[in-house]
């Protein structure tokens, strides 16, 4: 496969970073690929080769011969179809992220990611925190849609990763269970850490780190539940994990233990979760910012295959 050859000029967001961490937040690739592609002299700014220490100015043009994606480490940066924009302003951008997008670059990841489509669409977020994970305050996963927000600025990058590590930050999600949840209402307080035998899984463990998980039933179909969540801490897969281990677990997470025939009946092949509310304050302002994004075609469908009675 032949590689393709970038021109790109650094953005303002950048401006006097050194040039490996620069690119490894533009790009979306990782440090490892960045740096080997200085070391073989594949990045040059006016025909010479760049140096990894050397630092970049905004509006400087760098030429760049990318590597071949199938090597597995690369992330494209390019416009995502399906996220969408739901709020934007000098300090932070909140938008709806649809499946199969991750918050940021990570070993193993080739798909792609927040950062890097919000980067190709022209968004300045903020320099602070690992470089691979720039302006990203929280993550959803992969297969969960709903609303983020990112922050553009080093100062709204503090205070709001201040404000999710001191719990002031409202996140609502909808989720789709196994069976009736009794009794309908509850507090889910269960430590969690990664899987004993599998690092892929993360489980409740008696040493994990605390997690809270409240919940609340909207509504009872035939075998399912849809359940308000709403997190009091954020662990990786927190909910599907907390439900998993009540014997509930979401409709289509086969990960976690779901029925492969019922999620194949309500045509899910991802979890069914969404993060449908989202609320904070602003970094600038102190407003409160309240923000809802409607459930995905996937979710809808799924529903509207209940409500037709799909299930014996």
């Amino acid at each position: 496969m032949a590689r393709e050859f970038r021109s790109l000029a650094i953005p303002e967001g950048v401006d006097g970073e050194r040039v490996d961490s620069a690119l490894t937040r533009v790009l979306g690739l990782s440090r490892t690929t960045i740096a080997r592609l200085l070391e073989m002299g594949e990045v040059t700014s006016h025909g010479k080769p760049m140096q990894k220490s050397e630092r970049v100015l905004a509006g400087q043009m760098i030429e760049i011969l990318m590597p071949d994606t199938t090597v597995g480490d690369a992330i494209p940066l390019t416009p995502l179809e399906g996220l969408s924009v739901v709020y934007d302003d000098d300090s932070i951008v909140v938008i709806n992220k649809p499946v199969g997008c991750a918050a940021h670059p990570s070993p193993g990841w080739t798909g792609p990611t927040v950062v890097g489509a919000l980067t190709a669409a022209g968004y300045t977020v903020s320099t602070s925190g690992a470089a691979e994970r720039a302006g990203i305050v929280h993550r959803l996963d992969v297969g969960t849609s709903g609303l983020m927000v990112v922050a553009k600025t080093d100062q709204a990058y503090s205070f709001l990763k201040s404000a999710f590590k001191n719990r002031e930050v409202e996140k609502i999600y909808h989720a789709l269970v196994q069976g009736h949840m009794d009794p309908p209402t509850g507090t889910i307080d269960a430590p969690i850490d990664r899987h004993p035998k599998e690092d892929y899984r993360f489980a409740v463990v008696a040493e994990g780190k605390p997690s809270i998980t409240h919940y609340e039933v909207i509504e009872f179909y035939r075998a399912v539940s849809l359940v308000k969540v709403e997190l009091e801490t954020g662990r990786t897969h927190q909910i599907r994990v907390h439900f998993s281990a009540l014997r509930h677990p979401l409709v289509g997470d086969l990960t976690y233990g779901a029925d492969p025939t019922l999620a194949a009946r309500l045509e899910m092949s991802r979890p069914w979760l969404h993060a449908l509310e989202l609320r904070f304050r602003h970094p600038l302002t102190n407003a409160l910012m309240d923000f809802r994004a409607p459930y995905p075609a996937d979710l809808d469908r799924a529903l509207a295959l209940l409500d037709s009675s799909v299930l014996p």
